[in-house]
């Protein structure tokens, strides 16, 4: 038995380091998840109040992190009451039938300092779409609790096209473009709590 562990033990050692990911939540009360359309001649804007997620950053190579995020359609804002029922309607997020818009990343990159872009598979309506999305790392610091840090993922700025997504409703009224805006707050979770 001891000779097993003298030869797995500098094994395990040199493993050890590998394991560097920090594991972080969104915290939605904190974060946004907005968007801006064209009506007419002026820009409408919304949010989403309801989502959460996952970020697994790789503090040794940031390539090895991981982006998770599910959306609630349902909670769709733009603080017009008639427009976000609209907007659940299947003119639109068709919430019955979708209830939740993913995106899980592919891949993450430094593209300069503090700048990142992170690719991964969009799904909205049934339709998954490669998307890149360029975006600020923060960093991290001390949070409000105790003993907790939070990291910041902000100023991340992107346009898809709704019609790829089967929303086509309003023809000459709507753009095409959604601009997609994102700032997230995330607490980092206890290794023993994971």
């Amino acid at each position: 038995m001891r000779s097993l562990f003298r030869t797995f033990l500098p094994a395990l050692v040199l493993l050890a380091p590998l394991a560097a990911q920090d594991t972080y939540k969104i915290d939605a009360v904190h974060s946004e998840v907005s968007f801006k359309v064209r009506h007419l001649v002026a820009k409408t804007s919304g949010r989403f109040t309801k989502f959460e997620g996952t970020v697994n950053v790789d503090t040794k190579d940031i390539t090895k992190s991981t982006v998770e995020v599910k959306i609630d359609a349902a909670s769709v804002n733009t603080d017009n009451e008639g427009r976000d029922k609209h907007l659940r309607t299947a003119d639109f997020f068709d919430v019955e039938k979708f209830p939740t818009i993913t995106f899980k990343s592919t891949s993450v990159k430094e593209v300069a300092k503090g700048m990142l872009e992170v690719t991964g598979d969009f799904t909205m309506r049934g339709v998954t779409k490669r998307i890149t999305f360029p975006i600020s790392n923060a960093g991290t610091r001390a949070g409000m609790r105790p003993g907790s840090v939070v990291a910041g993922f902000i100023d991340g700025a992107l346009k898809i096209k709704r019609q790829d997504f089967g929303i086509t409703y309003g023809p000459g009224v709507l753009g095409d473009d959604i601009e997609i805006s994102l700032n997230i707050e995330a607490g980092k979770v206890d290794e023993a709590k994971k």
